[in-house]
Formats: structure tokens, C-alpha cells, sequence
């Protein structure tokens, strides 16, 4: 989660100069890769390119774009659950071992990172990339602030 103050004890964001192939973004945004070079013409959407004249998208622009998404055409279902616990992200990290799996999903400025069984991964067929929805359901919550 984010904090309010801008001091300089805090943690980098990890996912700040981090980018994605052209095809892995629009996969994320659930579009076409023509679509992408649209936007970027269109100023949409900024993007980078590697050395050798790929497009790479930053991550940051594809948290973007969900939330710009997420404003203009909310979930319709969120009327009938707590909309404020609700998160829709990309799935960024999983980590799976025999038995417990570490699934992270940055939703709009949120990086959530989930512990969950091996077997849910796998029966949800889970992947880096795919959209997922984070619901936090907590009866507590510490917050600690360092000295």
C-alpha cells in the first residue's frame, strides 16, 4: 500500500522503471498489440524501446490504463460487495513450490502479494500476466511506522 507522506526512508517502487514486452501489455490490457501502437500514436500511451527498436511497455502505464479503466466502466457486480476491498489487477510474480504458492498482483498503485496453496495456482491456472481480482477480507490491520 501507498503512504500519504513523500519521505525518503521509504522503499523504492519495484515496479517503477519495470516494463513488458508489447504483447505481454496487451495481453494485460485485454487488447490487441495494434491497438497498443494506436494509443502510442495517439499519445495514449507511453512507450519505451529496447536497443534493438522493440517497444517496451512500462508497467506503470499498464496500472494506468486498468485504473483509467476501472473509473470509466466499473465492475457492475461491485454494487452487490464491498467495492473498496475489491483490487483488479495483473498477476506479476508466482512463486510455486510442493505445497504453498506466493502469487503477487499490482492493482492500480498496490502491489498485493498473496500466500495461497500450490494446488489453487494450479486448479486456477494462474499466470503471469492474467488479470486477477484481489479481495481482502481483514479483522486486522497493524500499521507501523519506523523510527
Amino acid at each position: 500500500m501507498s503512504d500519504s507522506h513523500g519521505g525518503s526512508d521509504r522503499e523504492p517502487d519495484p515496479s517503477a522503471d519495470r516494463t513488458v514486452r508489447a504483447g505481454e501489455a496487451a495481453e494485460m490490457l485485454g487488447v490487441t498489440v495494434e491497438t497498443l501502437r494506436r494509443w502510442e500514436v495517439e499519445g495514449r500511451l507511453r512507450v519505451a524501446r529496447s536497443s534493438g527498436g522493440q517497444r517496451r511497455v512500462p508497467v506503470a502505464e499498464v496500472i494506468r490504463l486498468l485504473a483509467e479503466r476501472r473509473r470509466t466502466n466499473p465492475d457492475p457486480r461491485a454494487a452487490t460487495q464491498s467495492a473498496r476491498n475489491h483490487f483488479a489487477g495483473v498477476v506479476t510474480r508466482i512463486e510455486v513450490d510442493r505445497v504453498a504458492a506466493v502469487v503477487e498482483v499490482l492493482a492500480g498503485p498496490h502491489r498485493i502479494v498473496s500466500l495461497m496453496t500450490a494446488e489453487a495456482v494450479r486448479e486456477m491456472g494462474l499466470e503471469v500476466g492474467d488479470p486477477a481480482v484481489c479481495v481482502v477480507k481483514a479483522t486486522n490491520v497493524i500499521v507501523e511506522a519506523p523510527r
